[in-house]
């Protein structure tokens, strides 16, 4: 697998599109004014704690108050417990015996705002480096198990060695399953300095202070984007590369000679068609290959996508039509996951299969295409009504949601009244407020296409309306107002 990282820098908008063999697989877009917050430190205050919810406001000096719930309220294993028994008893205590309102806490982001939820926190800090994550409240030496089983107790003594007995825990990521002892070393010397400066800015700052701002998107690129399969970056501002050249110097230096600065005539995403693939992103239809298509509806809770045949017939038998369609959606399906970072539960609805064989194989496709996700997702099997349930870990907004906002006239719904819906509403309002008030004359402002409908088709019972109420009944055209927009004017 070939892997290209692009990125189109501005002062306003950074845009970085990851593209697997030639194909763009993931998008990620960072605004000057609206950056992320996870990984954020804070010292917040607690602002009001609700036994009924088990959950805490905490007042981090957003625009709205934070989330904190008990399970995130992190109390450090006595001795002899485990990590996850620790948890589950912090968990048990009510959390209006831990935290009290006016109390200063230091947390971090673990999810930025959504929609009308403000930003979900934890008291449990952890920081993430090049190869470790340090958990400076614990002490557990970890390893990730992405890493194989056979490997990890050698590389969790080794580790241990590392980092002595100066406290705090380490978890080692994926990426520094092959770093050198002073690789390793300099990652433990960085985050712990880091922690430092947050300790001392703790004790320093009032409440509601940033205590610690989490990386950039071009920081996090090369820290978490950057694999080993990654062929080149390329960045189409020399000051930026600059930057990002004097960041790998420091942390990776094996990461500074894939980065190229991008000297080009054409803008960078025009090399793959990048800004078309984001304008099909944003669409509810997805075509396939085959001639098939996915729907792809999203909503506050939860994702769906529908597998259709469209215009594609096959060759053989029908069996085998809707096992290639479907096997092309479970692949189309794990891109468009990444592509619009779509989180929370997805509902993936195939064409119902009738071979057990067939379900199997299409399972087989869709998590081998998910295990290259950077972010956590778990897939279940088909259930009884032929649906795949899956969750996928929502950090940040989605691709949607960053770049669009409801439609002002049908308010999100994707729909609108028609025009002889609206008119008749009109008729009805007319007939309510001559109930209520005695005007001279009622004047309809409304949309053209309901003018005309009032003017034309519905004008004898607009004649009659009027004759009932014994009040005449004008019309004014107003191009500027929706379809489903009106105004009665009482004269």
């Amino acid at each position: 697998m070939q892997e290209d990282i692009l990125i189109n820098w501005s002062p306003q908008e950074t845009r970085v599109a990851v593209v697997e063999n030639g194909v763009l697989q993931e998008l990620h877009v960072e605004r000057a004014l609206e950056r992320g917050l996870v990984g954020n430190v804070y010292l917040g205050k607690v602002a009001r704690v609700l036994p009924g919810m088990q959950s805490a406001f905490i007042d981090i000096g957003l625009e709205r108050a934070a989330f904190l719930h008990v399970a995130d309220v992190w109390h450090p294993p006595a001795e002899g417990e485990t990590i996850a028994t620790a948890r589950h008893l912090s968990s048990q205590t009510p959390i209006e015996k831990q935290v009290f309102e006016g109390q200063s806490l230091m947390v971090q982001v673990i999810k930025d705002p959504i929609g009308t939820k403000g930003a979900r926190l934890s008291t449990q800090i952890s920081m993430a480096g090049r190869m470790l994550v340090f958990l400076p409240q614990d002490d557990h030496i970890g390893v990730s198990q992405k890493i194989p089983q056979a490997r990890r107790d050698e590389l969790r003594t080794h580790l241990q060695t590392l980092v002595g007995d100066a406290g705090g825990g380490f978890i080692l990521r994926t990426n520094g399953e092959d770093a050198t002892a002073q690789e390793l070393a300099d990652d433990v010397a960085y985050l712990r300095k880091a922690w430092q400066r947050i300790r001392d800015a703790a004790s320093t700052l009032p409440p509601k202070s940033l205590l610690h701002q989490d990386l950039s998107l071009l920081q996090r690129v090369l820290r978490d984007l950057c694999t080993e399969h990654t062929q080149f970056i390329k960045v189409d501002s020399q000051e930026q590369c600059a930057v990002m050249l004097a960041f790998c110097q420091t942390f990776m230096p094996a990461t500074a000679q894939k980065l190229q600065h991008y000297k080009g005539e054409r803008p960078i995403f025009d090399l793959f068609a990048i800004d078309e693939e984001i304008a099909k992103a944003l669409g509810r239809r997805v075509e396939l290959k085959s001639g098939g298509y996915l729907i792809v509806d999203q909503t506050e809770a939860l994702t769906t996508f529908d597998v259709n045949t469209g215009g594609f017939v096959g060759a053989r038998n029908f069996d085998d039509t809707i096992f290639k369609t479907n096997l092309e959606a479970a692949q189309a399906i794990a891109r468009q996951l990444r592509l619009r970072n779509l989180g929370g539960i997805i509902i993936v609805d195939f064409i119902d299969m009738t071979p057990p064989e067939h379900q199997e194989a299409v399972l087989t496709e869709l998590r081998k295409q998910l295990a290259r996700d950077h972010v956590k997702t778990m897939c279940g099997s088909f259930s009884q009504l032929g649906l795949v349930e899956m969750t996928r870990k929502r950090t940040r907004e989605s691709l949607a949601h960053m770049l669009c906002e409801p439609c002002p006239l049908c308010q999100g719904k994707g729909m609108v009244k028609t025009p002889r819906s609206v008119a008749y509403d009109i008729l009805r309002e007319i007939l309510r407020e001559a109930r209520q008030f005695n005007p001279k004359e009622f004047r309809v402002v409304a949309s053209p296409k309901v003018i005309e409908l009032l003017l034309d088709e519905e004008s004898q019972h607009l004649a009659g309306l009027s004759e009932f109420i014994g009040k005449p009944v004008s019309l004014q055209s107003e191009s500027a107002m929706g379809q489903e927009q009106y105004d009665i004017v009482l004269l």
